[in-house]
C-alpha cells in the first residue's frame, strides 16, 4: 500500500530537552505523515508540567498539566485542496513519561501516539461525544497499527 505524502512544514521544539535525544524530529516527521489527510503547517513542542499547567490553565481553564494539547488555528473554516492545517501540538514531558509508566508502554510508544492523537484534532477530530470518540480512536488505532506500534487502547 503505497502512502500519500502530504506537504508538510514541521517545526518541533524542545524547550524541555529530556526527549530530545529519544524522540527525534524524523520520528516526528514520520507520525505526523501517518495521521495526515492533507497538507499541514505544524509546531510540536515539547514542555515541562510547569509550562504544560499554565497552558491548560489558560487555554481551557483547567487546572493541571495535560499529556498533550492541540492549538489548530484554522478550527471550522473550509480549507481549500491545498490550503494546510495550521496548528500547535504542545507535548508535556513529564505527562508523557509518567503515563506510559502507567500504562507499561514505551515513551516511544505513547509519545506516537499522542502525536497522532494531536495530529487528528489539529484536522478537526474529536472526543467529545461517544460517537466521535469511537471514530476518532478507530482511525488511531489504524494509524498506529500502519506505523508498527501496538493499539494504544488495549488494556
Amino acid at each position: 500500500m503505497q502512502e500519500k505524502k502530504h506537504k508538510l512544514d514541521l517545526e518541533v521544539q524542545y524547550p524541555d530537552t529530556r526527549l530530545e535525544q529519544d524522540i527525534t524530529e524524523e520520528m516526528l516527521q514520520r507520525w505526523v505523515e501517518a495521521a495526515l489527510l492533507g497538507p499541514a503547517e505544524l509546531s510540536i513542542r515539547f514542555v515541562d508540567a510547569e509550562e504544560g499547567l499554565a497552558l491548560n490553565r489558560q487555554y481551557r481553564g483547567k487546572d493541571y498539566a495535560t499529556n498533550v494539547l492541540t492549538f489548530a488555528y484554522n478550527e471550522g473554516e473550509e480549507l481549500g485542496e491545498d490550503d494546510p492545517t495550521q496548528a500547535d501540538i504542545i507535548l508535556c514531558t513529564d505527562v508523557l513519561v509518567r503515563e506510559a509508566e502507567e500504562q507499561k508502554k514505551t515513551v516511544e510508544e505513547h509519545a506516537a501516539h499522542l502525536v497522532v492523537h494531536g495530529v487528528l484534532h489539529a484536522q478537526g477530530y474529536d472526543h467529545e461525544h461517544d460517537e466521535e470518540a469511537e471514530e476518532m480512536e478507530q482511525f488511531e488505532r489504524d494509524i498506529m497499527e500502519v506505523l508498527g506500534y501496538p493499539d494504544p487502547y488495549s488494556e
